[in-house]
């Protein structure tokens, strides 16, 4: 389990960026960055438009000692380029594994790929506790010596079990990730864990809704079956889009075959999406998002 066997050395940076497009901006960036003796190594920028619009950028540098300066870092771009552009910014060591909690029901491909890949260090991740509200998948986790919580969910128990939940990870977290998490988050959940949410969906909003999609997938006849990874908002399945995938299939194909189809896309566009965030690649606009 060593994330670090993907993650960039001590001295690796990464800027985020996100207000009103206007002249000066990356100059001021760049500038800023210079001036205190850090190299560019990566840039990435775009524009919902040039005139009024909003600008986005995406810097990867290496600073010689950032960990012992990166909190001085923060405090002069605030202050000093972030306050002038009315910037929204984020500014971290790309050293730092991102800390994860998954929550699962029963179905265990999404989950166990994430515990694979993390112990592979495939992922820039450190997966830190697994949550469900059922006791099924307890034996598979424990052999990821990762932290197995059951918190069964109810209509009536709901309020309780959410409160548990966020007691067990508030602090301790800097992304939940639903790996087929079969329950509704509430508005007040998302907002105690303070965090963002990734989910993955069986299909590309809004088709094949509820129980039993692939089921419905046959049914109609299609000829694509795909996966939806978005961020979670208090409207379901309705939030900022990172990753989509599909994968053909025809009349030949059985339910069975279908899911299997169905699970192998779920797998890689949670993986892909869960690492963008991680590395930092996400931007979100509104309901929408830019993936550098």
């Amino acid at each position: 389990m060593d994330p670090a066997r993907t993650l960039p050395d001590a001295d690796v940076g990464r800027l985020l960026v996100s207000c009103e497009d206007g002249p000066g901006i990356v100059a001021a960036i760049s500038g800023f960055l210079h001036a205190r003796g850090a190299n560019i190594v990566q840039s990435d920028q775009d524009t919902t438009d040039p005139v009024g619009g909003r600008f986005f950028l995406r810097v990867v540098f290496r600073m010689p000692d950032l960990e012992l300066w990166l909190p001085a870092l923060q405090e002069e771009f605030a202050a000093e380029v972030a306050e002038r552009f009315g910037m929204w910014f984020r500014l971290r060591a790309a050293s730092v594994p991102t800390r994860v909690a998954v929550f699962v029901s029963r179905y265990e491909h999404c989950l166990l790929d994430l515990l694979w890949r993390w112990r592979r260090g495939e992922m820039p991740v450190d997966i830190v506790q697994v949550v469900s509200n059922h006791p099924d998948l307890q034996k598979e986790v424990a052999s990821f010596d990762v932290p197995y919580a059951h918190i069964p969910v109810t209509k009536d128990t709901k309020p309780e079990a959410e409160r548990q939940q966020v007691e067990l990870i508030a602090g301790r977290v800097d992304l939940v990730v639903l790996a087929r998490y079969m329950q509704v988050l509430t508005g007040d959940f998302l907002a105690r864990i303070g965090v963002p949410a990734i989910n993955i969906h069986h299909s590309f909003l809004p088709a094949f809704a509820g129980a039993g999609p692939y089921e419905q997938a046959r049914t109609r006849g299609v000829k694509l079956v795909g996966a939806t990874a978005h961020y979670v908002t208090e409207d379901l399945d309705e939030g900022p889009i990172i990753e989509q995938d599909v994968a053909r299939i025809s009349h030949r194909d059985s339910v069975a075959g279908i899911s299997r189809r169905g699970a192998d896309v779920e797998r890689t566009v949670l993986a892909r999406a869960v690492t963008w965030h991680c590395e930092d690649r996400v931007l979100r606009d509104g309901h929408t998002t830019i993936v550098f």
